[in-house]
């Protein structure tokens, strides 16, 4: 993807964070913050240069998509009510992060932990 077709992607994501910001209720606040957040990271992240390896432009691509999936599954975990979508969340959570050591163990890198989040928040943490 192109430096244009990555900053229009950015663009858009900001309009819908930032336009979805303006209606959201107080209490929705913090989570569309870090949700936009979490989307930023990961978007500014996936944009590589490309090094003539597929399999390793693949994983360096995947692995900061998934990682944001995490943080956005923990920003559901702290701000959600639903405990259906909390127990979807901490699945997210365990799936996302087992993919990111298949991906990194399968390029012979060592498997690591996932990042942690990208905020000073943990789970049920203070906010």
């Amino acid at each position: 993807m192109g430096k244009i077709g990555v900053r229009w992607i950015l663009m858009v994501a900001a309009l819908i964070s930032s336009a979805t910001s303006l209606t959201a209720s107080p209490v929705e606040t913090p989570f569309l913050s870090e949700k936009a957040a979490a989307m930023k990271r990961m978007m500014a992240a996936m944009h590589i240069t490309p090094t003539g390896d597929v399999d390793r432009d693949f994983v360096a691509m995947m692995v900061p998509h998934h990682q944001g999936a995490i943080d956005m599954a923990m920003a559901e975990l702290r701000h959600g009510r639903n405990e259906q979508l909390k127990r979807l969340a901490q699945g997210i959570i365990v799936t996302q992060t087992q993919e990111i050591q298949a991906m990194r163990l399968a390029l012979g890198q060592p498997p690591g932990p996932a990042e942690p989040a990208h905020d000073s928040h943990a789970v049920g943490g203070g906010k």
